[in-house]
């Protein structure tokens, strides 16, 4: 579609929406910020955008003869596409795009796209890396932090664009075709917004959706519904594991990463090379590793980069050690599968701060995990009394329920012990009390700063 003199609707006043806002009006659209929060500030929202262009900012209600007057409306992830006013967009006949699909379709070059319900800013941070250290024109973008949109515009013939991905934004490509994707693995998450486990599988393997037989899709052999998934896909499936060799694809061999094509096999890194810890973090290397070799990357590069990458910001961070106890932040932990990971890389007696947001998780599997490690769990947040209550059923009653995220830190700060952890793991999102998972945790390191 030629954007040039076209009355766009962005939907959503945020991140996402100024950047998307910026790029239609740097190419000549018209665009038409629009936000259901009747509360925004619409002088603020226009302060926020970058550029001289023609802009219209609506809050609450849209008003009729505006949608009547629309060419193309580009969401933002975090718009359901279920709600009454999108499918009257559908039902108009106006497209409906992301801002992923938006920026893709203005951006050049080759895109390496993951998604997955965890280790997905990890991976996105190595495999940028991994391109930034082997290419001259690289774009870090996506869920990790940075509009796509953002730097459409300065992408070039042979940029390459490392994207993280969510299950939101997948839902609104039409175009979007990664030269390399990755579907690290699927595990019970939003299903507030996917409504079934079924839809939310259904989304994320949209990622492949626009791939041809030439590009690659690297897949966690683990996961018995993308193991079955990869035998039915257009891109070539390579698969990861850290558990068994493969006959092709990369795998955990002893302390060996290797890497095994039909001609050969590549011995990548030994893991006590790495910076990172844990299994999770040596299959976000295997993924990482896989995708940069099928985009191209010499293997001396690839070992060179993923020995030199350290841990991204809220995934296992150590803070800092106060009274011989040591405080980990770990807000990215948002669901109870990614929790899982933060309280199994533990190795002392942990008091476990969680809770948040309720996205309709179940708690059973994270309170089984514990395995002896959790002293005490301090719950914040919507969640703390159902996690309670499903701590309790399952025979864990060192429960404390604090208020907010400073009384949790304190109390953990007066209770634990020489020897202890203090763990910043919530198993929930950050929406009620946050702004986000990385406010959260910038606020937890702020209060162990205080002790």
């Amino acid at each position: 579609m030629e954007l040039t003199g076209k009355r766009v609707l962005v939907f959503g006043s945020g991140k996402s929406g100024i950047g998307a806002a910026d790029l239609l009006g740097k190419v000549g659209a018209f665009p038409v910020i629009y936000d259901g929060n009747p509360q925004i500030d619409k002088e603020e929202v226009i302060h926020k955008t970058r550029g001289d262009y023609e802009l219209e900012v609506y809050a609450g209600e849209l008003p009729r003869e505006v949608q009547e007057s629309l060419d193309l409306v580009v969401l933002s992830p975090g718009v359901p596409t279920d709600i009454p006013l999108v499918r009257s967009f559908y039902e108009q006949g106006l497209p409906v795009w992301g801002e992923v699909e938006l920026a893709y379709r203005i951006g050049k070059g080759e895109v390496l796209a993951i998604t997955g319900t965890n280790g997905k800013t990890t991976t996105t941070a190595l495999l940028g890396k991994i391109m930034e250290d082997a290419r001259d024109s690289v774009f870090v973008v996506g869920n990790i932090g940075t509009p796509y949109t953002s730097k459409a515009l300065e992408m070039r013939e042979d940029t390459v664009t490392v994207a993280e991905i969510s299950s939101f934004q997948l839902e609104t490509i039409e175009k979007f075709a990664p030269k390399v994707s990755a579907i690290l693995n699927i595990t019970e998450d939003h299903l507030n917004r996917h409504h079934t486990m079924e839809e939310y599988i259904r989304v994320k393997e949209l990622i492949v959706k626009n791939q041809k037989p030439e590009d690659t899709c690297v897949l966690n052999y683990e996961d018995e519904v993308l193991r079955e998934f990869g035998k039915h896909i257009t891109p070539k499936a390579v698969y990861f594991s850290s558990v068994r060799r493969l006959d092709e694809g990369i795998f955990l061999d002893g302390d060996l990463i290797v890497l095994k094509t039909a001609e050969e096999e590549i011995p990548i890194v030994h893991t006590g090379e790495l910076k990172l810890l844990g299994q999770h973090n040596f299959e976000n290397v295997m993924a990482a590793a896989a995708m940069a070799y099928y985009a191209g990357v010499p293997v001396e590069s690839i070992r060179k980069s993923v020995c030199e990458f350290t841990a991204v910001a809220h995934r296992i961070e150590y803070v800092a050690e106060k009274n011989g106890v040591v405080y980990y932040n770990d807000s990215k932990g948002t669901n109870p599968d990614a929790a899982i990971k933060g309280i199994q890389a533990m190795n002392r007696p942990t008091f476990l701060i969680g809770g948040g947001y309720d996205k309709e998780s179940s708690y059973d599997q994270w309170i089984q995990s514990f395995g002896g490690k959790v002293r005490c769990l301090v719950l914040i947040g919507q969640t703390r009394y159902k996690i309670k209550e499903a701590a309790e059923r399952l025979g864990f009653h060192e429960i404390v329920l604090c208020e907010n995220l400073e009384e949790a830190v304190k109390f953990c700060a007066e209770k634990a012990a020489p020897g202890d952890a203090v763990l910043l793991s919530p198993a929930c999102a950050s929406w009620g009390q946050f702004d986000n998972y990385e406010q959260r945790g910038d606020m937890f390191k702020e209060y162990v700063k205080q002790i």
